[in-house]
């Protein structure tokens, strides 16, 4: 009986660490944002074009990056 009780004192003792599948593919993602927003800077010079889009990749770029931290936690 201690010893059942021992092996499960050193079981549960060590932790699981966490899944880092999410962190690997929103910080993949985030790398991909930002390889096509510089393809499509690079190849427009009025890129975004109007304040409104502006506003829309700034959000997006925002809610990437955020995503991918908050995932590596």
């Amino acid at each position: 009986m201690l010893a059942t009780l021992l092996i499960f004192a050193q079981e549960s003792a060590h932790e699981e660490e966490p899944s880092k599948t999410a962190f690997y593919v929103l910080g993949a993602l985030a790398a991909v944002w930002a390889i096509v927003l510089f393809a499509v800077g690079m190849r427009s010079p009025t890129f975004p074009g109007s304040a409104g889009a502006q506003r829309g990749v700034i959000a997006v770029s925002v809610v990437v990056v955020l995503a991918a931290m908050a995932s590596s936690v």
